[in-house]
């Protein structure tokens, strides 16, 4: 399937609510219950932090959420609508970031995942990235990777 209808644009504040819907729509099915990230302040957060959007016809299918820190960049979240999901959408938004860390001149990406969701681990590990730790979380289990470029 080709990716070449999806655009990408930097969030703006009035799409906090339709980001806020993605991640609901994408976690509350799988644990049952909103996940530490839905409890963010989306106002907040695309006030405070770069969301890039991955748009097809009008409509927000997928989002990240990156912000940059001294040596790497940090991916807060990164997010597939539901019914766009297997389309490579989630490959697109990992491989912005990677074209943003090295526009700033960063040569690493981190994030962190839960060990419940072993198909996000195996994504990310699909994409280049590394697990460097596991610490145990609320009767689960952090996973903590990273990829570096170049």
């Amino acid at each position: 399937m080709s990716n070449s209808s999806i655009l990408f644009r930097p969030a703006q504040p009035a799409d906090a609510a339709a980001i806020r819907d993605i991640v609901r729509a994408k976690w509350v099915p799988l644990i049952g219950r909103e996940p530490l990230p839905m409890r963010a302040d989306y106002d907040k957060a695309v006030a405070e932090h770069p969301f890039d959007l991955a748009i097809e016809n009008g409509r927000i299918v997928g989002m990240i959420e990156t912000m940059p820190a001294d040596d790497h960049l940090w991916i807060e979240n990164v997010c597939v609508a539901p019914q766009a999901q297997g389309r490579g959408i989630g490959r697109l938004l990992l491989e912005r970031a990677e074209q943003k860390a090295l526009e700033a001149g960063c040569f690493e990406l981190r994030l962190l995942t839960n060990g419940a969701f072993m198909a996000n681990v195996l994504l990310y590990k699909r994409h280049g990235y590394t697990i460097d730790r596991e610490e145990p979380f609320m009767n689960g289990i952090t996973v903590y990777m990273s990829k570096k470029l170049g």
